[in-house]
């Protein structure tokens, strides 16, 4: 019984992932790409979004409660799990491992992202391009969302090979092969898109 409760959790887990986090971190990205034709371009997508029917409905069901499920169940996953590249060092082995790292360095960028400007938004602060310019204005921030963006990235595009894995879409080792390229080059185009959105603001 607990060994198909674990299963199922995962395959959860693995799910949320994808749907619906994956398919807003996507959206997310597009958003902020738009930085990159000018602060209007950007403040029009930013209050587009703002202006949705069920906004609350939609961030509280669609967005923070998968989201939550996805981070708390994925440490767990973090610290549970046995780690085997610096025994094997097998190419999986290491995603494997940096599946896990970048889970908790996406956690810990998420969670400051949402407090400087959803958070901020909710206690009267405008999200548009101003707010993302000042929070950009340092160096040092500037590093983090970088970092921060590239974990994103990785563990989302490493995370569908798992989730293509997981729910028996790729059985095969070709499969599993082709699919590694093809999550290679979604980490690359969503990495492009998150850094340029980066710089637009600075």
């Amino acid at each position: 019984m607990a060994k198909n409760r674990e299963f199922g959790n995962r395959r959860l887990h693995s799910l949320l992932g994808v749907i619906p986090v994956g398919l807003f971190l996507l959206e997310h990205l597009i958003t902020n790409y738009m930085a990159t034709k000018g602060e209007e371009a950007f403040n029009s997508a930013a209050h587009l979004l703002e202006s949705l029917p069920f906004r609350i409905f939609l961030e509280v069901f669609i967005i923070f409660l998968p989201l939550i499920y996805h981070a708390v169940y994925g440490i767990y996953i973090a610290f549970t799990a046995k780690n085997n590249a610096g025994r094997y060092g097998f190419f999986r082995n290491w995603m494997f491992v940096l599946q896990r790292v970048t889970g908790i360095v996406t956690l810990i960028f998420v969670v400051w992202h949402v407090w400087s400007t959803r958070i901020q938004a909710a206690l009267g602060a405008e999200v548009n391009f101003d707010m993302m310019a000042d929070i950009l204005s340092s160096p040092f921030m500037i590093a983090f969302y970088v970092v921060g963006i590239l974990s994103t990235t990785f563990h989302f595009a490493n995370g569908l090979w798992s989730f293509a894995v997981s729910w028996g879409l790729t059985v095969s080792p070709k499969s599993q092969q082709i699919s590694t390229y093809v999550t290679l080059v979604v980490f690359v185009l969503l990495s492009y898109v998150g850094v340029r959105a980066i710089f637009a603001f600075v």
